[in-house]
C-alpha cells in the first residue's frame, strides 16, 4: 500500500475552478494507477476520474467530462485533478485512490485512499 495525501479543496462559487493534488508519501506514485473519487452526505462514494501509472489511459465520470481533467507528474510524484465549471451537486469530500494491477471505476478495486479533501461549490 502506499500513503496518499490529498489537498486543493476549498470554498469556491459555482463556475469556479479548483486543482486538487494527490501526493505519496515515501512510494513512488508512478508505478501506481490512480482514481479520484468523491463522497456526498449520505451518498455512496462515486468514481470521478482516474488514469494509468503512466498517463496513457484516463477515463471520466459522465458528469464530469468536458469539465474535469486528470493528469499526473511522475516526476514529481504527484496527480492532480482540475475542476473547471463547478456546480453545486460537484460538493462532495474528494478522495485520491492507488493501486498498482486495477485502474476502476469501482472504489472497491483501490487498496489505498488518502484522508480526503472538502469540495464546497456555493449556489
Amino acid at each position: 500500500q502506499v500513503q496518499l495525501v490529498e489537498s486543493g479543496g476549498g470554498l469556491v462559487q459555482t463556475g469556479g475552478s479548483l486543482r486538487l493534488s494527490c501526493v505519496a508519501a515515501r512510494s513512488t506514485l508512478s508505478n501506481y494507477n490512480v482514481g479520484w473519487f468523491r463522497q456526498a452526505p449520505g451518498m455512496e462514494r462515486e468514481s470521478v476520474a482516474r488514469i494509468s501509472h503512466n498517463g496513457g489511459i484516463v477515463g471520466y465520470a459522465d458528469s464530469v467530462t468536458d469539465r474535469f481533467a486528470i493528469s499526473r507528474d511522475n516526476a514529481e510524484n504527484i496527480v492532480y485533478l482540475q475542476m473547471n465549471k463547478l456546480r453545486p451537486e460537484d460538493t462532495a469530500v474528494y478522495y485520491c485512490a492507488a493501486d498498482r494491477n486495477r485502474i476502476s471505476a469501482s472504489p472497491v478495486d483501490y487498496a489505498s485512499w488518502g484522508q480526503g479533501t472538502q469540495v464546497t461549490v456555493s449556489s
